[in-house]
């Protein structure tokens, strides 16, 4: 299910579909079938002119970042911490050494932070190699090197080396968590990566308070035109189509309970 998860979506995201609706259109068109050929290409130019130059993106994703908002102060104490990889590049750590964190970046800084002022608090870190070559090191091996560099004593960090998705970061954090007698952690992971993780902890039966970051809207766009940052507007849709088909997926595999799940 992994490696058809990661092909589908090869397939699947905006540009993709641009691209191979203009082979189709041009399929179409090679046997005479002009009319379907007009029809597919009008529906691939409106796919890449929605991604390019609106903020059709952004604003599916500002909703999945609103869905939990930001708590409004750090907590009392924390035992633990829960945090989803995705923030390293790997490809490059593995080649290099080093610390690279991408845009995703936020889900450590933010960890840090917390680690930093609570010093009792033990940090559980998800997230092995997600890529289809299975070659580089996960963020938990990276993150080793980032908490120490740091001062966070190794002896404070839980290690899940072996998660390629979310579902499996779930699954294999809950046999991690109950060997270590951790219960009611902080679950740190980008804004809107979060309804999907917390619909996955509750199917698990897993208590965690939702610890959103890495925001990348103001939360107040319109869908409107916008033709001054199309590279943008395009990283934004993908991110956004991509989380939204996660989460109709989880739902009718029955992994989460709820196509949305809420606060």
């Amino acid at each position: 299910m992994f490696v058809i998860s990661k092909l589908f979506w090869m397939l699947a995201q905006p540009l993709s579909l641009v691209f191979f609706g203009g082979l189709a259109a041009l399929a179409l068109f090679a046997i005479r079938r002009r009319k379907a050929g007009f029809v597919v290409l009008s529906l691939s130019l409106s796919i890449l002119f929605l991604t390019l130059y609106t903020t059709l993106g952004t604003v599916l994703l500002q909703q999945l970042e609103a869905r939990f908002p930001r708590p409004d102060a750090d907590p009392h104490s924390v035992a633990c911490m829960i945090v989803l990889g995705g923030a390293f590049e790997t490809e490059v750590t593995t080649s290099r050494g080093g610390i690279e964190l991408n845009q995703a970046a936020d889900r450590f800084v933010e960890a840090l932070r917390l680690a930093v002022a609570n010093p009792q608090a033990r940090i559980l870190v998800s997230g092995g190699d997600g890529s289809l070559s299975g070659q580089y090191e996960g963020d938990a091996a990276a993150s080793v090197r980032y908490f120490q560099a740091f001062g966070i004593e190794r002896s404070r960090l839980i290690e899940e080396q072996t998660s390629r998705n979310t579902d499996e970061n779930v699954g294999n954090s809950r046999v991690l968590l109950q060997q270590a007698g951790l219960s009611n952690c902080l679950l740190i992971t980008s804004a809107f990566h979060m309804p999907r993780a917390m619909g996955l902890f509750r199917k698990q039966m897993l208590d965690v308070t939702p610890w959103p970051t890495d925001f990348r809207t103001s939360g107040k766009v319109r869908f409107t035109l916008d033709f001054t940052q199309p590279t943008l507007n395009a990283q934004q849709t993908a991110t956004a189509v991509r989380e939204w088909i996660g989460l109709a997926s989880y739902r009718l595999m029955g992994r989460i309970d709820v196509l949305y799940p809420q606060p």
